[in-house]
């Protein structure tokens, strides 16, 4: 099992989500005319965490639009009564068919709602089952290229609705956001294989996040620890930590820490800050210490839970290979019924 990173195939993965960035611009500056009123946000797993990233930035710096973000089978239970007509719905699946957000646009569609999906191909059932689908292409990368995808259409609503003052440099930051990563992996390597040794032992980590950051350490804690590595893991968020978690603590206690660019930085450092006092056994990753060439500085605290994640993916490669299990293995995930 190689754990090796190919800059060449990482890079080609995004074209197609890059390619799509136009289209996903285009369709949010014509969304836009219709003056909608609230905007849902709808998928499971990584894509609802990436979701969630790009809602703090909306709920910042909206001050008409209404965001929120839903599991798709959590959103038909519910049935919120102001969904409605004057609602514009993105749903995301990266195959296409997810069947709970299969049935949250079927659901939305019977709303009225405008829909959107982002997904791989054209032909995925959900793909069809929307107004509007929006393609990033088949790649081993689809987790990043959904998000360009995403962040350009809904940054391109924004704009349009609320003249969003940072529009312009995120969709330049967009482009050079693929070398980013790139790079992120690359210096990430030596520490990672390092942090993969010591820790491949472990059955339990805690994952400490603040604000945007709390949806990487979601999917580095459950979509890929969990899923895939069956490792008992759980994801902090910074601000909760200290009303109950951090009771959890000792000098053994294994914990990953993540550190953003965002506003609610000093949640994350006040956790670091305890942290370093009572466990030795403490990863932080923090957004500042990579480069980010070509990310615009206003924009760097936007892509920083993105950043992290590709420094992240290193160490998950490298722990799958000292486990023997690679990332694609599963126990019950479409192979039982459930």
């Amino acid at each position: 099992m190689a754990a090796d990173f190919d800059r060449v195939a990482f890079m080609g993965s995004l074209k197609a989500g890059l390619a799509e960035k136009e289209r996903a611009t285009q369709l949010g500056v014509k969304l836009a005319h219709k003056r909608p009123s609230r905007l849902l946000l709808v998928g499971c797993g990584s894509p609802n965490r990436q979701m969630q990233v790009v809602r703090y930035w909306v709920e910042r710096e909206a001050q008409a639009m209404e965001v929120r973000t839903y599991f798709p089978a959590e959103l038909i239970c519910q049935d919120p009564r102001r969904v409605d007509a004057d609602t514009i719905a993105i749903l995301a699946s990266s195959s296409g068919t997810t069947p709970e957000t299969l049935q949250a646009a079927q659901y939305l569609r019977e709303k009225k709602c405008t829909t959107i999906g982002i997904t791989q191909k054209a032909d995925s059932p959900l793909a069809r089952a929307v107004q509007h689908p929006l393609l990033f292409g088949q790649g081993q990368q689809g987790y990043f290229a959904m998000y360009i995808v995403l962040q350009a259409l809904v940054g391109a609503l924004m704009f349009e609705l609320e003249n969003c003052r940072l529009f312009e440099h995120v969709m330049g930051s967009l482009d050079a956001l693929p070398g980013a990563l790139a790079d992120t992996a690359e210096v990430t390597e030596t520490r990672a294989v390092e942090e993969a040794r010591l820790y491949k032992d472990d059955r339990i980590l805690y994952e400490i996040g603040a604000g945007p950051c709390f949806s990487t350490a979601y999917v580095f804690g459950v979509c890929i620890l969990m899923e895939s590595q069956w490792m008992h893991s759980y994801p902090i968020e910074a601000a909760q930590f200290f009303h109950g978690p951090f009771e959890v603590v000792d000098r053994t206690t294994p914990i990953l820490l993540l550190l953003g660019e965002d506003p609610s930085r000093p949640l994350a450092e006040r956790a670091l800050r305890f942290c370093k006092a009572h466990t030795e056994r403490l990863i932080t990753y923090d957004s500042k210490d990579f480069e980010m060439q070509g990310i615009a500085p206003e924009v760097r605290p936007i892509v920083a839970p993105f950043i992290l994640q590709a420094a992240l993916d290193r160490l998950a490669q490298h722990l799958a290979v000292l486990h023997n299990q690679p990332l694609t293995t599963r126990r019950y995930m479409w192979k039982t019924e459930y």
